[in-house]
């Protein structure tokens, strides 16, 4: 039985990895965190709706339900609570599973850093689709290079999503920048702009209820290779975050990515 809680309980994400959870044997939920002025009960069933939850400490403070699970599972959506949320459970030795997304580079060596406490894993996605679509991004791109091929990463979200571009097109292009040996990346282009040598574009589109559709092109003269996922249901990324926790739970310290947990 893997013992988690989830930080970022009443958000999207947090709601549906907690009724997944209710429906996995071998997951119990022993807490959820969240900002406080979104608090309205203690309880967490309460506060949900959800009687299988009845009796489940809701807080703002992690240290409250730290010591009784075994694994964070962290879809704040604000990326300083998530840094902040992860070092509580690693000074704990409690592992991590963190979703969030729009880290900046020092708040990722921040992540890293409690990994040499306790297991870390970060991914931008929980997907297995998305996760494979980043190995075959690879190895298009390692095929395609220097062929004369223009690479374009184009992501849509929902109106709601707060970072500009996603965390999978983020890693999406660091993964192109990796195997194509080049760090010029556009965001956007308005007026007189003729495509640069060598450049990755990163397109972001929001509105409606999008879940989650990225799109990576590879454009040549008289072909080009389309390689796409589409999210139609958030519980995609729960169903993974919660497979996640359960591969984690008796890991060394270290930082992890979900490559791990799918043996990609």
């Amino acid at each position: 039985m893997t013992k988690i809680v989830v930080c970022g309980a009443l958000g999207r994400m947090g709601r549906r990895i907690l009724d997944l959870a209710l429906k996995d044997p071998e997951v119990e939920v022993v807490g959820g965190v969240e900002h406080p002025d979104r608090i309205s009960s203690r309880d967490l069933g309460d506060a949900l709706g959800i009687k299988g939850l009845k009796g489940v400490p809701l807080t703002a403070s992690l240290e409250e339900v730290v010591g009784s699970c075994d694994v964070i599972v962290e879809f704040s959506g604000n990326t300083r609570a998530a840094v902040s949320h992860t070092r509580i459970a690693s000074l704990e030795r409690k592992a991590s599973v963190v979703g969030t997304t729009g880290f900046t580079d020092t708040e990722l060596r921040d992540l890293e850093e409690c990994s040499k406490r306790a297991p870390v894993l970060v991914s931008p996605n929980m997907s297995l689709g998305v996760n494979l679509l980043f190995r075959l991004v690879e190895t298009a791109a390692k095929v395609l290079k220097d062929k004369g091929f223009d690479v374009e990463v184009v992501e849509v979200h929902h109106r709601f999503k707060k970072d500009a571009p996603s965390g999978t097109a983020v890693r999406i292009a660091r993964i192109l920048r990796e195997v194509l040996g080049t760090e010029k990346v556009v965001h956007g282009r308005e007026g007189l702009c003729p495509r640069g040598e060598g450049e990755i574009g990163v397109m972001a589109v929001r509105g409606g209820d999008v879940v989650g559709d990225h799109t990576v092109y590879f454009l040549g003269f008289g072909e080009r290779l389309e390689l796409t996922h589409r999210a139609t249901s958030r519980d995609t990324f729960a169903k993974g975050a919660l497979e996640a926790a359960k591969w984690i739970k008796e890991r060394e310290p270290g930082l992890y990515s979900m490559f791990d947990v799918l043996d990609l």
